[in-house]
Protein backbone atom coordinates (compact mmCIF):
# COMPACT_ATOMS: atom_id res chain seq x y z
CA UNK A 1 0.00 0.00 0.00
CA UNK A 2 1.62 3.32 -0.85
CA UNK A 3 1.45 6.25 0.81
CA UNK A 4 -0.88 7.88 -1.71
CA UNK A 5 -3.39 4.92 -1.09
CA UNK A 6 -3.57 5.55 2.55
CA UNK A 7 -3.92 9.35 2.26
CA UNK A 8 -6.48 8.51 -0.19
CA UNK A 9 -8.31 6.40 2.50
CA UNK A 10 -7.86 8.56 5.74
CA UNK A 11 -9.26 11.27 3.49
CA UNK A 12 -12.00 9.95 2.94
CA UNK A 13 -12.82 8.28 6.57
CA UNK A 14 -12.72 12.02 7.65
CA UNK A 15 -15.47 13.01 5.15
CA UNK A 16 -17.94 10.16 6.17
CA UNK A 17 -17.11 8.89 9.81
CA UNK A 18 -20.25 7.33 10.22
CA UNK A 19 -21.06 4.28 8.44
CA UNK A 20 -24.71 4.57 6.07
CA UNK A 21 -25.71 2.81 3.21
CA UNK A 22 -25.06 6.26 1.32
CA UNK A 23 -21.14 6.08 3.14
CA UNK A 24 -21.26 2.50 1.08
CA UNK A 25 -22.19 3.96 -2.63
CA UNK A 26 -19.64 6.03 -2.37
CA UNK A 27 -17.20 3.67 -1.47
CA UNK A 28 -17.88 1.92 -4.28
CA UNK A 29 -18.59 4.84 -6.43
CA UNK A 30 -15.69 7.20 -5.45
CA UNK A 31 -13.04 4.54 -4.58
CA UNK A 32 -14.25 1.60 -7.01
CA UNK A 33 -13.80 -0.71 -4.06
CA UNK A 34 -16.46 -2.90 -2.36
CA UNK A 35 -17.38 -1.71 1.18
CA UNK A 36 -15.70 -4.48 2.94
CA UNK A 37 -12.74 -4.42 1.02
CA UNK A 38 -12.72 -0.52 1.52
CA UNK A 39 -12.31 -1.42 5.25
CA UNK A 40 -10.00 -3.76 5.24
CA UNK A 41 -7.34 -1.47 3.73
CA UNK A 42 -8.28 1.19 5.82
CA UNK A 43 -7.77 -0.75 8.89
CA UNK A 44 -4.08 -1.74 7.34
CA UNK A 45 -3.99 1.81 6.78
CA UNK A 46 -4.60 2.79 10.39
CA UNK A 47 -2.06 0.35 11.52
CA UNK A 48 0.90 1.66 9.30
CA UNK A 49 3.07 4.18 10.17
CA UNK A 50 2.33 6.34 7.58
CA UNK A 51 -1.29 6.32 8.78
CA UNK A 52 -0.06 6.91 12.29
CA UNK A 53 2.10 9.78 10.74
CA UNK A 54 -0.73 11.60 8.84
CA UNK A 55 -3.73 11.54 11.49
CA UNK A 56 -2.37 9.48 14.60
CA UNK A 57 -6.24 10.52 16.46
CA UNK A 58 -8.20 8.94 12.76
CA UNK A 59 -5.76 6.02 13.04
CA UNK A 60 -6.56 6.01 16.90
CA UNK A 61 -10.47 6.03 16.44
CA UNK A 62 -10.56 3.66 13.34
CA UNK A 63 -8.95 0.83 15.17
CA UNK A 64 -11.24 1.70 18.29
CA UNK A 65 -13.96 1.35 16.39
CA UNK A 66 -12.56 -2.10 15.10
CA UNK A 67 -12.02 -3.95 18.13
CA UNK A 68 -15.46 -2.81 19.84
Amino acid sequence: MTSTDITVLLDFERQHEKHTSQKEWLIMKDLRLRPARYYQLLLRAARSLEGWAEDPMLCDRILHRATA
